[in-house]
């Protein structure tokens, strides 16, 4: 099929080049979908052979993040394309894709500009909630990169940290449901549960090493939950999936097909915060806003500002400008605060060097976690697993 680019939103003015836009589509296929999601590895694979829908792809969408495979592979999904669920089987499955895709490009394109990626996995408060614990209480929780603000209630959720005698890799693993007891601990190899005693979703946390704060044992969850008095976030379109249920299916469209625990647990999740007050959300950039909404931050409370993946998606030097920023708002803030970041290594890289670490193949996409800049541990992309670090590294 020969697709016309003359129409369909750069007419005249081709900002990629679809060489690039195929070796884009390939590098997410074998270095992200690859043993995460069997559909998105296919589909990202054909597209990359599919000169002419690469042109399409490079004609009508501009440059840098709109770009992005999963953006559009969520925009299908989320407009209830073909195989949205299983992704294509073979070279006539991805056709029918492939043309509906085309048939329908006035709405996906819509769709591409309208929304972004912006996967909110509140799993991650897992591997947040040993730090928050045992800081002075109470604390005021400010989110860079928000999204829908889910991780802005890490009090809300329970969890179960299983003990793993080596450092986790990042297959991933959650469940529904409440099991045990608040605050309950356990021996070597014995799950430690607790949380929210009424939550209505669980998150499954592999641990290794041993937490700030902890004697022996490999995790630390705290009888109490950390106060949290004020929490405010940022993104540059900030949803409301308790409000908006359209901004419920965009969030779920772009859960991965063929992980139906994060689809569950997205919406438990939703369910978990619905009777909360909502966060303060602000719209706009993230270096821009960040100091206005720090200043209504209650005084009496620690400051603690937070990110997980989301500097990546700036410049390097963008990325300097907002930890200057960062430690300049904690420094003149009275009685301070704290930084607490989870990138990967290559995002911060002042903060951990990869020659300090012996990480095997699969473990490449872990995530730094640090706090202050000193890093603390290894943790799964999606909270799924942590590995402490003792001694943390320089």
């Amino acid at each position: 099929m020969v697709v016309n680019v003359a129409n369909t939103g750069n007419a005249g003015n081709t900002v990629n080049n679809p060489r690039e836009v195929a070796d884009r589509y390939r590098e997410f296929s074998w270095q992200q979908a690859r043993g995460q999601s069997d559909a998105h590895e296919e589909l990202s694979a054909r597209i990359s052979q599919d000169d002419e829908f690469c042109e399409l792809l490079a004609g009508s969408l501009p440059a840098g993040n709109k770009q992005q495979p999963n953006l559009l592979l969520a925009a299908v999904r989320y407009l209830d394309g073909p195989h949205a669920e299983l992704g294509p089987r073979g070279e006539a499955a991805y056709g029918r894709w492939r043309e509906w895709t085309v048939r329908h490009w006035d709405e996906v394109r819509a769709v591409i500009m309208r929304r972004s990626t912006q996967t909110n996995e509140p799993a991650r408060c897992a591997t947040l909630l040993p730090l928050l614990a045992p800081l002075p209480q109470p604390l005021a929780l400010l989110e860079v990169g928000a999204s829908a603000g889910l991780c802005l209630h890490p009090d809300r959720y329970r969890y179960r940290y299983v003990q793993e005698g080596h450092h986790a890799s990042h297959g991933d693993h959650g469940s529904h449901g409440s099991h045990g007891s608040h605050g309950s601990h356990g021996s070597h190899g014995a799950p430690v549960e607790g949380g929210a005693p009424d939550g209505p979703v669980t998150f499954t946390c592999r641990t290794s090493g041993v937490a700030p704060g902890g004697d022996d044992g490999p995790a630390v969850l705290p009888g109490e939950l950390p106060e949290i008095v004020w929490r405010g976030g940022i993104d540059l379109d900030p949803l409301d999936p308790v409000g908006e249920p359209d901004d419920l299916r965009w969030l779920r469209a772009l859960v991965w097909p063929g992980d139906e625990a994060r689809t569950a647990r997205l919406s438990a999740a939703v369910e978990a915060v619905s009777t909360s007050p909502r966060p303060t959300l602000v719209r706009g950039d993230l270096i821009d806003e960040l100091p206005a909404l720090a200043a209504q931050a209650p005084p009496e409370a620690t400051l603690v500002v937070f990110q997980s993946a989301v500097l990546t998606y700036l410049p390097p030097a963008r990325r300097e400008e907002f930890a200057r920023l960062v430690r300049s708002l904690l420094a003149e803030r009275d009685g301070g605060g704290h930084w607490i970041s989870q990138e990967h290594h290559s995002v911060l890289p002042w903060i951990t060097a990869p020659e300090h670490r012996s990480l095997g193949p699969a473990d490449a996409m872990l995530l730094t976690l640090a706090v202050d800049e000193r890093p603390v541990a290894l943790t799964g992309p999606h909270g799924q697993s942590v590995h402490w670090l003792r001694p943390p590294l320089p």
